[in-house]
């Protein structure tokens, strides 16, 4: 049996689609791949595979020990889509940034969660040959279509009319998750009904801090800010959306977006490249907030094509299950270690 040893924090702040990833890869290593793999999480003994899934100074120093085998860096993050989410003095910013591209490079291993980020870690210094390209999934025992009554009941708690239109979107509160472009869509849109739900996970270095406090403080009436949600709360609130609208600038693979595709909810998101390379077909979307508006308004006098879809959203996330992703995870540790095998790095 294969041991693999996780170092991770990433389920240390609530709200992180970091999180949400590395809470899918346990679960699945621990219900359908058990018999294959002996996971340890946070610990220092000896491992055949360390997979780091944060970058935390003391993962940083353990990383060269011995005993650490093989070892994998999983890439949720690159220094430029940082931007937008933390504040940071010029010189820190620059002593954090080259940290992390250091971390990276002291990996023998490479995981991205998007292709389009390949290229941008060779032009960090990072050898093609060693990043590996493998989605992100949701389990569909979290995030699954409900039943109409279930549906019902939700809107009846929440005190929203069953004929309303509801938009719900999810993440952290920051510029770089379009979050001013969802709140001028709540004003021109007062007979829809907004939720957002995510908080400020980074704090008050959150970029923009004082003015999206503001924000939250004093939504327009149609819009509710949901603070951080529990994943079981989080599945009830996508199935009582007619859409979900994520505006972000900058996305790696957005665990919201598949959570939505997982209950069958139509998705609407900004134009943006990276999205091609995943999901294309599956959504709708606009360039900026006018076309986004602009689909939305037509969404809400549409049936047909909120139906269309759905179904795509539904579709898309057979392509992202855990079934499909359980294959992969299992072929890339097993390729691992045969890797550390050879070169030595496992004993």
């Amino acid at each position: 049996m294969i041991r693999i040893n996780m170092f991770s924090q990433a389920d240390s702040v609530k709200g992180q689609g970091v999180g949400s990833a590395y809470n899918e890869l346990i679960r699945l290593l621990r219900t359908r791949l058990v018999e294959e793999f002996y996971v340890t999480i946070n610990k220092y003994g000896n491992s055949d595979l360390t997979h780091y899934h944060t970058i935390n100074p003391t993962y940083y120093a353990n990383s060269f020990s011995p005993a650490r085998g093989r070892k994998i860096g999983y890439v949720h993050f690159l220094p430029d889509t940082l931007e937008g989410s933390i504040k940071l003095p010029g010189f820190a910013k620059k002593i954090f940034y080259q940290y992390v591209i250091d971390f990276y490079q002291r990996m023998d291993q490479i995981v991205v969660v998007n292709p389009i980020f390949i290229d941008k870690l060779v032009n960090y210094g990072i050898d093609r040959n060693k990043v590996k390209y493998i989605p992100n999934f949701v389990s569909k025992t979290e995030f699954y279509k409900e039943s109409l009554a279930s549906k019902n009941a939700f809107r009846h708690q929440l005190q929203i009319p069953l004929d309303e239109f509801v938009v719900f979107g999810d993440g952290q509160v920051q510029e770089r998750k379009g979050i001013d472009d969802f709140v001028k869509m709540a004003q021109a849109n007062p007979d829809v009904q907004f939720i957002w739900a995510g908080g400020f996970s980074f704090g008050k270095i959150t970029d923009g801090y004082n003015h999206y406090k503001e924000m939250v403080d004093n939504p327009p009436k149609n819009l509710t800010f949901a603070g951080i949600v529990d994943r079981t709360q989080l599945v009830k609130y996508l199935n009582i959306a007619d859409l979900f609208v994520l505006p972000s600038y900058d996305e790696l693979f957005p665990m919201s977006v598949l959570e939505a595709f997982s209950c069958g909810t139509p998705v609407l998101l900004r134009d943006l490249d990276l999205y091609k390379v995943i999901i294309d077909g599956y959504y709708m979307c606009g360039k900026d907030f006018g076309e986004m508006n602009q689909i939305l308004q037509k969404a809400v006098k549409d049936p047909n094509l909120l139906k269309k879809y759905g179904e795509l959203s539904l579709k898309a996330s057979e392509e992202y299950s855990e079934d499909h992703l359980a294959k992969i995870w299992d072929e890339f540790y097993h390729e691992q270690y045969k890797l550390g095998k050879e070169l030595g790095q496992i004993h």
